[in-house]
């Protein structure tokens, strides 16, 4: 086990807690050891750079940020830093709305681009009648994209992590409010409204049977429509018709998507219980509930859809679990809830 890498890298935590200029010294001498280290060893250090992420100044926990997020996306844990990570950056979307609103009140302008821009004496001037801290603010504002990466590889590598998110709503108005000025904000708000272990129906207008389903990791509706059509089409107990490859099952699933990125058609028309469309742009968490459940219901296509392959979030491994099948006789009490679709076929 690498002692030394482990002392570093705890020096290199107290000095970003600290503010010590060793920091900048130590920082890319740890980011080049860990290159050549296996997961097992990154593992012993996640705690150490949760503690730090957590601890130091904005403008220095975000590179602890952006280390450790490439270390989980070369096979590290997220234990013991996802959810410090995921606090600072939702500290620092909050930040950057008070920043953001200040500058506005201040300048009536647009204000400077986080990534783009860089901290000067100019912008804490413009923000001191406004801010009570405007250093503070100034620092959060441009760290918010490398924040944002970090909390992007968390998300999409811990089921834990997304399900145990508390204040979910104002978590994602907030950093979808940031997404105006960082892109990077607007995929950790996609992220934290991603379902997992969440209970699906999924009823078949025609046939008046239906399935219960329990999905997870699923990044929008192209995803969920192919993972039903996988579970579904030509299955015991499901429905007439083809399913999607094992190849494209598996790259909405957990796999890398095949050289070309095969383009696949859709066998339904999804819609809520409410007979309203459910697009595949939207998300699974879009559906409305019935009674506590979402419903999906499958109507023939009315139109011929095509779309390339693939999940929207690459590092999110995506799962559809069908775990039951429920004949027309099961579902009579369901049906006086569920209304015709809006654009039904022929209209």
């Amino acid at each position: 086990m690498d002692d030394g890498f482990l002392q570093r890298v705890n020096a290199m935590v107290r000095a970003a807690t600290a503010e010590d200029q060793a920091f900048s010294d130590l920082m890319p001498q740890v980011m080049k050891e860990s290159q050549g280290l296996p997961p097992v060893v990154l593992n012993l250090a996640m705690m150490k750079m949760g503690e730090g992420i957590a601890a130091a100044p904005p403008n220095l926990g975000c590179w602890l940020a952006i280390m450790a997020g490439a270390w989980v996306e070369n096979g590290a844990t997220t234990f013991g830093v996802e959810q410090p990570l995921l606090d600072r950056t939702i500290e620092v979307a909050d930040s950057g709305v008070a920043f953001a609103d200040a500058w506005r009140a201040a300048t009536g302008n647009d204000p400077p681009s986080p990534s783009g821009g860089q901290p000067s004496q100019e912008i804490v001037d413009t923000l001191a009648p406004r801010l009570q801290d405007p250093v503070g603010a100034m620092m959060a504002w441009f760290s918010m994209e490398r924040f944002a990466l970090g909390a992007n590889t968390m998300l999409s590598k811990s089921p834990e992590l997304r399900a145990g998110v508390g204040d979910r709503e104002r978590k994602v108005s907030v950093t979808r409010r940031m997404a105006e000025h960082c892109e990077q904000m607007g995929w950790v708000a996609k992220l934290l409204r991603v379902l997992d272990n969440e209970r699906l129906l999924v009823l078949d207008r025609r046939t008046r049977q239906g399935w219960t389903v329990t999905i997870g990791g699923i990044g929008d509706n192209f995803q969920l429509h192919t993972l039903l059509a996988g579970a579904l089409l030509g299955r015991p107990g499901g429905l007439p018709g083809t399913p999607p490859t094992p190849e494209i099952i598996a790259c909405f699933l957990d796999a890398d998507t095949p050289p070309g990125r095969p383009v696949i058609s859709s066998p339904w028309n999804l819609v809520d219980a409410h007979g309203e469309w459910i697009y595949n742009e939207g998300v699974p968490a879009d559906v409305p509930a019935v009674n506590g459940t979402r419903v999906i219901v499958l109507d023939p296509p009315s139109y011929e859809r095509h779309f390339p392959a693939g999940r929207h979030h690459p590092m999110m491994a995506g799962s559809l679990t069908l775990d039951g099948l429920h004949l027309p006789e099961d579902l009579a009490g369901w049906w006086p809830h569920i209304a015709p679709a809006r654009n039904p076929v022929g209209a």
